[in-house]
């Protein structure tokens, strides 16, 4: 038909203008509520997640190391207990704004539910409490149309999946793959005691190594540190993503995709989408600080790489588990149009430069726990097709 016709021109032009090579492409189920193949194609369903009921994750030898040390005091202070009520107040509105933009711009929002992270749990191997819902970016990876329950390494996410069963339920039900990959017994094994006690010099040289908190005693990883690009999907070795992990999600999801392995040069990897964000065909973000070993990957494939400011803040802003690199924690509504914290200027005029719309949404106050517009969104519907575009 002349419509499916010129969808076909709009994509070929597409990849065209990038200088990128179509290979193939699948049609999308239009009867499945899941279907994403990237970071970027129109945004029509999102799961975005509460603060309410978040507790501040125990202080842990697993947590250590991806938290600066002036901050440890907070977490040896409150570590199971409920974040500071007026923190938690703002953030929660701040987020409510941030659905509101969402469905404005036509976005279908689905929420979790509320649990009271602050409930302490035990198995065989361990004793918790619980952290929170608010980062649906971390713990479901959504590839076509599946989604994956990601077996997160923290102790206190052993039970996170809680809050989203009832949507994976009901996604399930209408026609979804739901994967739940297997759960980590979270041992002493799987973590080196050691690691918190090592300066920043000594970790980046660990790093260099392949060495981090999390060993290779069992299979961990985090959606949030997977990045999609249609046939491709990149990953990296973490703090809480280990070889193991990145090897299942490969085996997994077969010769249909190609799982790259990126590292950076980073004190404290934890999360992908705040050092490396794909926000378009051929065309990425990339921390400045942490520059990629495999960056001629990309040049030799043709695509543009945009070396984002840092968000401009004053070093006391509660920031307890994350970094003023969240400026780069972008949602894409579509290749034209992104989700963007306000009011970071200077981001702002990067995206303005590149020929994309920024819709400005202050959640300054839900930076504070550990993510920014991406981390707190999952997208489970985009309109388009599996494409290569590497």
């Amino acid at each position: 038909s002349a419509a499916v016709a010129l969808a076909n021109f709009s994509v070929n032009l597409l990849v065209r203008t990038h200088g990128i090579r179509r290979l193939s492409s699948t049609t999308q189920p239009d009867e499945c509520p899941v279907c994403s193949h990237n970071e970027w194609d129109p945004l029509e369903e999102v799961i975005v997640g509460r603060v309410e009921g978040s507790a501040v994750p125990p202080f842990s030898d697993a947590f250590k190391p991806m938290i600066e040390k002036r901050h440890w005091p907070f977490f040896e202070k409150m570590a199971g207990k409920p974040f500071p009520e007026e923190v938690t107040k703002k953030a929660t509105v701040q987020i409510e704004e941030l659905c509101n933009i969402l469905r404005h711009e036509g976005v279908t929002v689905r929420r979790p539910e509320i649990i009271d992270f602050t409930k302490v749990y035990e198995t065989p191997d361990f004793t918790s409490s619980g952290f929170h819902a608010a980062m649906p970016r971390d713990s479901l990876l959504v590839v076509g149309n599946e989604i994956i329950e990601a077996p997160m390494s923290w102790r206190s996410r052993f039970f996170e999946h809680r809050a989203f069963r009832p949507l994976m339920k009901e996604y399930f039900k209408k026609g979804a793959k739901w994967t739940a990959a297997p759960k980590p017994t979270m041992s002493d094994d799987l973590y080196k005691k050691e690691f918190s006690n090592f300066t920043d010099a000594e970790k980046i040289k660990l790093a260099e190594q392949g060495k981090f908190v999390t060993t290779e005693f069992e299979p961990c990883f985090d959606a949030a540190d997977f990045m999609r690009a249609g046939k491709d999907i990149f990953a990296q070795r973490s703090n809480v993503t280990n070889l193991m992990g990145i090897e299942w999600v490969k085996r997994h999801l077969g010769d249909k995709y190609n799982i790259h392995i990126l590292s950076f040069r980073d004190v404290n990897p934890i999360h992908i989408d705040s050092t490396f964000n794909i926000i378009g065909p051929g065309l990425a973000l990339l921390n400045p600080e942490r520059p990629c070993k495999q960056i001629d990957m990309f040049h030799k494939a043709g695509w543009k790489i945009v070396r984002p400011p840092v968000w401009v803040v004053s070093d006391d802003y509660p920031l307890w588990l994350s970094s003023k690199w969240l400026s780069m924690n972008v949602l894409m509504l579509d290749e034209k149009r992104v989700i963007c914290c306000d009011p970071d200027t200077a981001t702002r005029k990067m995206f303005e430069d590149l020929g994309i719309t920024v819709i400005p949404v202050d959640i300054r106050w839900a930076f504070c726990f550990g993510g920014g517009v991406h981390c707190w969104t999952s997208d489970i519907r985009r309109r388009g097709i599996l494409e290569s575009y590497f």
